[in-house]
């Protein structure tokens, strides 16, 4: 039976790993150099990382199967990582408050000498926020330890006016791309072992 990996420590990655029946993974947290060049696009560095975090669990993996992704979100070109401070939350949702960014992904998926990447970008538009908002937001916690400052998954979905591509990308995995990916190494979430 295929083994898998999933290289990263994101509860997010693994429900949503789960919810297309991969159920039985190992985590693997990736110990990788996630420096970049500016200069790259959005898409290219997200890329680059989820590579550098793929390679780096890859001598661990034998023949099991390596699931690498990386998230990040920009305004206006700029990345928006994770808030060190409640005011830079806040900083950063006053920036996103009536205004449209993009959240990029970077995936890769790799089994012995087969290694492919690929990237999703999803555009996502908040409706305008209120400072009372903004500030209960923060209080709950939810903001601290995601890219942006916001979680679509829990309360942060309040602020979400338009979405444009994928859902799941938002949430840190675009299983649709995923789904394709896999296929290339004859995965389908489809078969079961019992229509054998």
């Amino acid at each position: 039976m295929l083994q898998f990996i999933l290289a990263s420590q994101s509860p997010r990655r693994q429900q949503l790993l789960r919810q297309i029946g991969i159920a039985d993974f190992e985590i693997i947290v990736p110990d990788a150099d996630e420096t970049y060049d500016p200069a790259l696009s959005p898409e290219q560095i997200v890329s680059s990382i989820s590579r550098k975090k793929a390679e780096a669990v890859r001598p661990l993996a034998k023949d099991a199967l390596v699931i690498a992704a990386d998230t990040m979100v920009f305004l206006d070109g700029l990345r928006l990582g994770k808030p060190k401070t409640q005011e830079e939350a806040r900083e950063m949702l006053t920036a996103l408050s009536g205004r449209t960014h993009h959240v990029c992904t970077g995936v890769t998926v790799c089994r012995g000498p087969q290694v492919f990447t690929e990237s999703e970008t999803t555009s996502v538009t908040f409706r305008p926020l209120t400072g009372w908002e903004i500030a209960r937001y923060v209080l709950t916690g939810e903001p601290m330890d995601k890219a942006g400052s916001y979680g679509v998954q829990g309360l942060g979905a309040l602020f979400v006016e338009h979405i444009d591509g994928d859902y799941f990308n938002v949430m840190g995995l675009p299983l649709c791309r995923l789904g394709r990916m896999l296929k290339r190494f004859g995965v389908d979430p489809f078969f079961r072992e019992e229509d054998q």
